[in-house]
Order: structure tokens, then sequence, then C-alpha cells
């Protein structure tokens, strides 16, 4: 092993233990939390330096480790054990862009982690490879934070990359706040400061998340004074004083105009956690479309709605901190520590400890809960739809499935893209392949393609609304249950469903389960959470029709 390679391999596996004078960051020297109030984040030389050591570290290493157009087949750069000789993998508990995490238990402590599985399968490139280096180099970097998830180690198979975390038992950020008897704003902004202080920590270490959203705000346990976890650092990058990155990441929701004009930087974090406050305080979404691509014109507009309930009962201090937070001006818009400072988000603050109306509530659970319900009717239907229905798509899915095999991979879908005449990127591609491989499996099946390709005017037709129903409703009873809706989750591999929520929200004469009628509203308005003179709904797009031409 060359020197290059050892550095790299100290770097990514014992988490920056590396030797005095060493050009990558070391956390025996380097902050891990965001300390007292500053007025701006501060760079130094020396830091900028480290990371900029870090980022060559890795390119140098894949240079000289990576044959042209050939993975190594080490991720990590150093040999492992086995991550099942060191624990028991459990229950799947849920699934990323890029990983299914699972329950683990270490054998030799009967302690519960969980463990982010990333199949091979899924690295189809030497940038891939890097960026789950990079991923584990980042845990380890931000490590020490008490609302940063900790990394406890890594392995690697011949499958797979295995990383074991921090448990985060306690559930979403959302479901805690609905489970409260009641919300307030202080509430809001005590979730608001743990956000931006995680921020504030990553933005000093030279770090951007690129990918903050509820879902990756998470509680350890199920105490009431549990502390909450940011996690997910898939996306996450490291940057210098003025760089700017150019690619698109992150979630339509919470992507920032610049990420959508290919020029941001650090600000763009910020802009996300704006989302999530708006959200927070309101159950809804700012900028809303029935298309992804509708959802970014309206990001790129920046018009942000204060006039519809609940906005005319928000104080005036959250509603100016969202003001300046969703500022389309990336100069003008207020830094982590100038949010951190502000009256609103401070401890003991202005915001009010007054019980919010219950309808804000009422709406996060639906927010939180309803698109997965959404996902899975469509992937029943587009399963049930006959061939009249779905004319032309079989025949593109056999053009591109090559092989023959029953599935298309990254290599295929790039293929037959090209051969429809799309002239999309490869990181655009790749963001289809994420998306609309549900089971995260490193292909696309052809029930997955469907669910991704379908006009949803053929989806909310009576009929196929019909057909749907009747195959959840396994015991034709005229009803869907909770357990016939969990069992259908697991049989699309999709995950358990937050079914108390659920059911709380499409349930509408509160029997316990879901009648015809019940099932037709929910497909219909979507999310249920959409301002109501937008008219707008959710629903699971990709991106796939606009790629095939359809």
């Amino acid at each position: 092993m060359n020197p290059q390679q050892s550095l790299c391999s100290s770097l990514f596996i014992r988490g920056l233990s590396l030797s005095q004078g060493s050009s990558c960051p070391s956390p025996d020297n380097t902050p891990r939390v965001a300390v007292e109030k500053k007025p701006e984040v501060k760079y130094t030389t020396q830091n900028s330096k480290q990371v900029e050591g870090v980022i060559q570290a890795i390119k140098a290493s894949d240079n000289k480790d990576q044959k042209k157009g050939k993975l190594t087949v080490c991720v990590l750069q150093h040999v492992t054990e086995d991550v099942r000789d060191v624990y028991t993998l459990g229950k799947k508990l849920g699934a990323g862009n890029f990983g299914i995490t699972y329950l683990c238990t270490e054998k030799s402590t009967g302690d519960d982690y969980a463990c982010k599985t990333i199949s091979k399968k899924k690295l189809k490139s030497k940038d891939d490879v890097a960026d789950v280096r990079k991923e584990l180099q980042i845990m380890h970097h931000l490590s020490g934070h008490p609302n940063i998830v900790a990394i406890k180690g890594a392995f690697e198979d011949e499958a797979s990359v295995h990383f074991v975390m921090e448990l985060c038992a306690g559930g979403e950020l959302f479901t805690r706040i609905t489970e409260k008897g009641h919300y307030s704003e202080a509430a809001a902004a005590s979730a608001m400061r743990t956000i931006v202080s995680v921020i504030e920590t990553c933005h000093i270490l030279g770090v951007i998340h690129r990918d903050l959203k509820p879902e990756n705000f998470l509680l350890l346990n199920k105490r009431e004074d549990s502390p909450l976890k940011a996690t997910d650092f898939g996306l996450s990058t490291f940057f210098k004083p003025g760089e700017v990155c150019k690619d698109v990441v992150g979630s339509a929701f919470y992507v920032a105009p610049e990420v959508l004009r290919r020029k941001y930087g650090p600000e763009s974090d910020i802009w996300s956690a704006g989302v999530i406050l708006y959200i927070l305080l309101s159950g809804v979404p700012p900028f809303w479309a029935d298309t992804e691509d509708g959802i970014f014109a309206e990001v790129l507009k920046a018009k942000v709605d204060f006039d519809t309930d609940p906005w005319p009962k928000i104080s005036k201090d959250a509603k100016d901190l969202i003001r300046k937070i969703l500022n389309p001006d990336v100069k003008a818009r207020l830094t982590a520590s100038e949010v951190l400072a502000h009256p609103w988000v401070r401890e003991k603050g202005v915001a009010s400890t007054k019980p919010m109306d219950s309808s804000v509530q009422n709406r996060l659970k639906r927010f939180a809960a309803m698109n997965k319900m959404k996902k899975l009717a469509v992937r029943v239907i587009a399963q049930s739809m006959s061939e009249e229905e779905i004319a032309g798509l079989r025949n593109i899915f056999k053009i591109m499935d090559v092989d023959g095999s029953g599935t298309i991979t990254f290599e295929e879908l790039k293929q037959g893209l090209q051969k429809v005449g799309s002239n999309m990127r490869e990181a655009d591609v790749r963001d289809l392949m994420d998306a609309a491989d549900v089971d995260k499996n490193g292909t696309i099946d052809y029930g997955e393609f469907l669910a991704a390709t379908i006009n949803m005017n053929k989806v909310e037709r009576e009929e196929n609304m019909l057909a749907a129903f009747r195959y959840l409703d396994k015991d034709n009873s005229g009803y869907i249950t909770g357990e016939e809706l969990q069992n259908a989750c697991a049989e699309f591999n999709m995950g358990e469903m937050n079914l108390e929520d659920l059911m709380r929200d499409v349930d509408l004469d509160n029997d316990g389960r879901i009648d015809y009628q019940e099932f037709v509203a929910m497909m219909r308005k979507g999310t249920g959470t959409a301002p109501p003179q937008r008219g707008a709904r959710m629903e699971p797009s990709f991106g796939f029709s606009a790629a095939l031409q359809l």
C-alpha cells in the first residue's frame, strides 16, 4: 500500500486518526460542536486546506486504484470483519436513495444499532465509490455533535458496504410533534434551533448537507426529552469558501432556487431549513404543484404565501424569520448564526407557548403519511391496468431490458433513454433510477417502471381506483384494514406505514377501516394538504414521462 492509500485507509476507516501535520482534518484539533453565537461563520485558511486535502486524497486514491471503466472490488480500501460476525441483522427499518437500513444487534453487548447497507450493484462509477467513502468520512468528521447521528463502524463484504450507526428509535420529527397533546410556536422554534445548530456545525467544518428534510431528523428514543438527530449524509459534500456547486441534488420541496440554477453553496441548506420551518408552522410546504417540474417552477418564483390559514394567526416574528430565510437573494439570506440569533428562535425568545390551531397538527400528519399511501395505491393500479391502458409502455420496457432479464439496469436505462431521443445528463438518469427503484435492489422491475411512468389521469379513473381498492381489500369485506395496508407495503417492499396517522385522516367515519369512498377521496386530494386556492396535489412523480417523451 502506497503512502496515499495508507492516508485514505486511515481517513475513512479509523475516523480521521491521522498523524500530526496531515492535510486531512483531525477530530482532535477541529471543533465538533457549534460554539457560542458568532455574528458570522468564519473559515480559516487552515480549515480550507484541510478540506482540500481530504478531497485530493479521495481523487488521488481513485485514480491509482481504479482501472479505466472498472471499479475496484474494495470500496473502503481496508479489510474489515464480516458485519454478520459482529452484529445480528434484523428487520428492515427503511430505504433511501442509495441504501436500505436494518436494525442490528451487537452480539457482544446486546446493544441495538442501525445498519445502512449499500449494494455494490448501485455503485456504477468511480464517483459513486468516492461518494460512499466521502459519506463515511463526513460522518466521522462531524462526530461528537449531540444532534448528529453517531457512526460506530464500517464494514464491507463482496456484495455490500455497511455503516453501523446510532439507532434512532423515537420516530420522525413530524410524528413526535403530531403525537403531542398541544403544539406551539415555541415547540417549532425549539426544533428549528436544533436543525440550524446542525447546519451551523456542518458549515463551520466545511460541509454542505444538501438533503435537509423532515425525514432526515429522527428522535433518539421515545422519551419526552429525547434529542433530535440529523441523519443521512449520503448527498453531503465538502466545500471551500467561495466554491460553487453545480450538481442538482436534494428533494423537490426543500431544494433552493440556486441549486436548480446549478450555482450554489452552503446557503442552500438554510433555504431547506426555512422550508421545514414553514411546514412546521402551517402543515404544508410553501411551494406546490402537480409534478416535480411544477414544484421546481414554484421554487424558482420563490413567492411565499402568508395570506391563507393559518398564517394570519402566526406571529409577525415567525413570518419575519421565514421571509429572511426564504430569500432568493443568496447574499441577503440569513446565515446559520444569524438564524440562531433571531429573537423568535433564541432560547427563551419571543416564540409563543400558546397552543396553535389543531388544524396545523392535522395537516402535518397528512403530510407525513399520505404520500406513502398514494404511492402504494399507484403501484397497485399500475400492475392491474389493462394492456390497452398501458399501450406502448411494455414495448418501451422491453426495448430497455436488453438482456431480457425482466429488470432494467442503470446502463440499460441510460442507453434506452438515448434510443428514445432523451439527452439527459448521467446524474439525472441516476436520479430517475433511484426514484423508481422502490425496493432499492439496483434495478427497475416492470411494476416499478409502470408506477413511475403511468399518467395520473389514468390512475384516477373510477375503474382503476376500484380495481386498486379490491386488490388491497384482500378479504373482500368492502373495507381496507390496517393489517391489509401493512401487508401490501411488505408485498411491494415499501417498509412500514404509520397507520395511526393515516387512519386518523383517511378514515373519515372513524370506524377503524377505509371504505371505498374514503379511498377515492384520499386519491383525488393527493396529500390533502395543498393550499385550497392552488388546487395542488402530491403525486409520485419521477420525471420518467418527460424523459421518455410520453
